[in-house]
C-alpha cells in the first residue's frame, strides 16, 4: 500500500492517524478552538466549515482558513463541506458546492479536501481533478446516518471512490445492532486486503465506537476523536483514544513498538 504525507505526517504508516473536527460557529471560537488543539497528540484538524456562519461569504470564508491554517504552524488541515444529505449543518447546490471546493483548492490553505463521493460523478471528477491540479489530498467520503449498507455495498463505495482517483476513501455508517459494526469492520479488512493500494478511512459511528479504536487491526488509517465539540455521534476525548490506540498497535507489533 501507498501512504500518504501531508507536512509531517505519514499516513498508512503506524498507528492510525488521528483527526480533531472543529465545528465552531464564528471566526473567533474557530481560532480559539486551533489555539487549544496545539496542546495536544494530534495528527490532522478538519475544519467542518459547514457549521461556520459566514461560509457563502468567500471572502471571509479564505480569510478564516487562512488564519486557521496559520494558528495550526505544522498541523495538517482537513477542509470539509458536510451537506445536508449527508449529515451536514447547511444545504447547498451543487454549483456551490463545486465552487467552493475548488475555490478553496486555489486558495492552498487546506492540506486535504474532502468531497463527497455520491455528489455526481462528472462533479466529483471535476473536483478531484482540481484539488489534484493545485497539489492537494482528496479525502473521498460517504456517510450514511440512517443504517450500514451491506459489506459488498461498502466495499463497492470505496472502490469507487479510489477508482474515481481519492487519494483516501473514507465511509462512515450508522449501525443498528451490532452485527452491523462487524460488517463494517469486515468490509474495511476487505477493502484493505483486496482492493486498496492507498490509505482507506472508515468507522461505525454511535455505538460503534470500537470501530474508532480498532482500525489498525482491520486497515483502517485514520480514525476521528474529539476535544470539547464532537462532529459526529462515537467520537471519544482524544486523550483516550491516543492510550488505547497505542495499546492496541504495541499489542500487534511490540517489535516495531519499541523501535519508534
Amino acid at each position: 500500500m501507498n501512504t500518504i504525507t501531508l507536512r509531517n505526517i505519514e499516513i498508512g504508516a503506524g498507528t492510525p492517524k488521528i483527526i480533531v473536527p472543529i465545528v465552531d460557529a464564528t471566526r473567533a471560537s474557530i481560532l480559539e478552538r486551533a489555539r487549544i488543539f496545539r496542546n495536544y497528540m494530534i495528527h490532522m484538524v478538519e475544519w467542518r466549515v459547514d457549521f461556520y456562519d459566514d461560509v457563502f461569504d468567500t471572502t471571509e470564508l479564505l480569510d478564516t482558513l487562512g488564519v486557521l491554517r496559520e494558528e495550526l504552524k505544522d498541523i495538517p488541515l482537513m477542509f470539509t463541506f458536510r451537506t445536508k444529505k449527508e449529515g451536514g449543518a447547511k444545504p447547498i447546490s451543487s454549483e456551490e458546492y463545486e465552487k467552493l471546493i475548488k475555490t478553496v483548492a486555489r486558495s492552498h490553505y487546506a492540506d486535504a479536501i474532502d468531497i463527497e463521493i455520491h455528489s455526481g460523478d462528472d462533479l466529483v471528477r471535476r473536483c478531484i481533478d482540481e484539488v489534484h491540479k493545485e497539489g492537494h489530498v482528496v479525502v473521498g467520503s460517504y456517510h450514511n446516518f440512517d443504517n450500514t449498507p451491506s459489506r459488498d455495498e461498502m466495499v463497492a463505495i470505496m472502490r469507487k471512490a479510489q477508482d474515481m482517483g481519492a487519494d483516501i476513501p473514507k465511509i462512515a455508517v450508522m449501525p443498528e445492532k451490532t452485527e452491523d459494526v462487524l460488517t463494517l469492520l469486515e468490509a474495511t479488512y476487505e477493502m484493505h486486503s483486496k482492493y486498496a493500494d492507498r490509505p482507506i478511512l472508515t468507522m461505525s459511528m454511535s455505538d460503534g465506537v470500537v470501530s474508532r479504536l480498532c482500525g489498525e487491526v482491520f486497515g483502517s488509517s485514520m480514525t476521528f476523536g474529539m476535544i470539547g465539540k464532537a462532529s459526529a455521534p462515537g467520537q471519544i476525548p482524544v486523550g483516550q483514544l491516543n492510550t488505547v490506540i497505542g495499546i492496541i498497535h504495541n499489542a500487534i507489533d511490540p517489535i516495531a513498538a519499541e523501535l519508534e
